[in-house]
């Protein structure tokens, strides 16, 4: 088995409001919502599936009504998009008005090439504006 640049990828983490991340992440950021649980069954977790239109990876929130996890995020769980342009104040804004903070992050180094903002779950984002390998 080999992994590529067509292998799909799924990252996932929990978050204690679904909707605040629906939120942040779609209307702030511009993502799609692949596929969401609706009324997920007993025992069963509360799924947000978000990424680009045609990606190749998606980001999974989770929530478990029955047994729900704190997230816990450090300062190096980072979620890095690589814009290869100027972050636009926009963005910024929009990502604010959609539940964002941001935040001076743990690493200067993406101070110097972008903004980081903390999502609704404390997790947080970056919008770097170097491109990826540069």
């Amino acid at each position: 088995m080999m992994i590529n640049a067509q292998t799909r990828v799924r990252v996932a983490r929990p978050s204690r409001d679904l909707a605040a991340a629906e939120r942040f992440y779609v209307d702030g950021l511009g993502l799609q919502v692949q596929w969401r649980s609706t009324d997920p069954e007993p025992g069963k977790h509360e799924l947000l599936m978000v990424g680009p239109a045609d990606g190749s990876w998606h980001f999974e929130l989770t929530r478990d009504p029955g047994n729900p996890l704190e997230p816990a995020p450090t300062v190096d769980d980072l979620f890095v998009v690589y814009l290869g342009a100027p972050v636009q104040d926009e963005q910024v804004e929009r990502l604010l008005a959609a539940g964002g903070t941001r935040v001076s992050p743990h690493n200067p180094y993406w101070d110097e090439w972008g903004v980081t903002v903390a999502d609704p779950d404390g997790y947080q984002l970056v919008l770097c504006s170097r491109t990826w390998g540069g």
